[in-house]
């Protein structure tokens, strides 16, 4: 399956349901549902979006095990996310997920430590022999201090060809065509910024991994399929309508603003994130609610 399984189109980071300080699975099995229902080609359990910084090991694989069990027999690839700083840690939690049978897995660049772009290849290359299941890398220089190199994705696609996508999270469409130059059209590159599907999609890129498809996931896959087969004029439309959104969802920080939406609309039960991160201010709700209201999402 590892080799043909595509990883391109809308693919959706999902957020972590909580409640009473738990993870509430009766929401995620929601949250599931209504990605299922918009035909998505994916669904990201516990990336950033899902506060894996924040959950316990024991939490953390249960929840890929159980998005695994609540997606069964959907046709939707279950990603995980399975990245950290220490190169032990990822290739553990890379193991349980492909023994928990995630279809693949999201690995972000270590963050804090910035190593040296050998000590990432080195760090990728021992959890690529770890597992057989296809790897997306995950550079996103903004929040781990460093850059996935091109060429250091090229050593790894070479070495490993199960590491043969990438979230791109740097914010330049320039990179993308880097990378579509040097490893070719086999090779997937999915945006990780809503905002930048659209521009992303225009030189090489060939889908997303969304926040907003967590509220909107019909509407990301309508974009995308259009961008896919060229249709950029419909594929526009959606963007120009839903940009405000995409922007408004990062008023703080991820998925602050994303669960007090879905919250909102009745697809979770409590909008409940964890420390660190605070609860969305009222300046920022009325805000977020004042877009959402418009695009006929809420009616605050």
């Amino acid at each position: 399956m590892s080799a043909t399984l595509p990883l391109h189109g809308t693919h959706t980071a999902l957020a972590t349901p909580m409640a009473n300080r738990e993870v509430d699975y009766a929401s995620l099995e929601r949250l599931i549902q209504t990605q299922i229902d918009a035909k998505l080609e994916g669904i990201l359990a516990v990336g950033t979006t899902g506060e894996s910084p924040t959950l316990s090991h024991e939490e953390h694989s249960e929840v890929v095990r159980k998005s695994v069990e609540f997606a069964k027999g959907s046709g939707t690839v279950v990603l995980a996310g399975s990245g950290s700083n220490s190169t032990r840690e990822a290739e553990r939690l890379s193991k349980e997920a492909e023994k928990s049978g995630a279809d693949a897995l999201l690995l972000v660049a270590p963050y804090y430590n910035k190593p040296s772009q050998e000590g990432l290849f080195l760090h990728f290359s021992r959890v690529a022999e770890a597992v057989g299941i296809p790897i997306i890398l995950y550079s996103i220089p903004g929040r781990c201090g460093i850059e996935i190199g091109i060429d250091t994705c090229a050593r790894l696609y070479e070495k490993f060809p199960h590491v043969r996508a990438i979230k791109e999270a740097g914010g330049s469409c320039e990179r993308i065509s880097q990378l579509r130059q040097k490893l070719g059209g086999d090779y997937t590159i999915l945006s990780g910024d809503d905002s930048l599907t659209l521009p992303f999609m225009s030189v090489g890129a060939k889908g997303v991994i969304s926040v907003a498809s967590n509220i909107i996931p019909a509407e990301i896959k309508a974009m995308v399929d259009a961008a896919l087969k060229n249709d950029f004029h419909s594929a526009t439309q959606v963007h120009e309508k839903y940009y405000s959104l995409f922007t408004t969802l990062f008023i703080e920080s991820n998925p602050v603003p994303a669960k007090a939406v879905l919250s909102a609309m009745g697809i979770i039960e409590d909008e409940q994130i964890r420390l660190p991160l605070g609860p969305l201010s009222d300046s920022s709700r009325e805000i977020l609610f004042g877009v959402t209201d418009k695009v006929g999402l809420t009616q605050s």
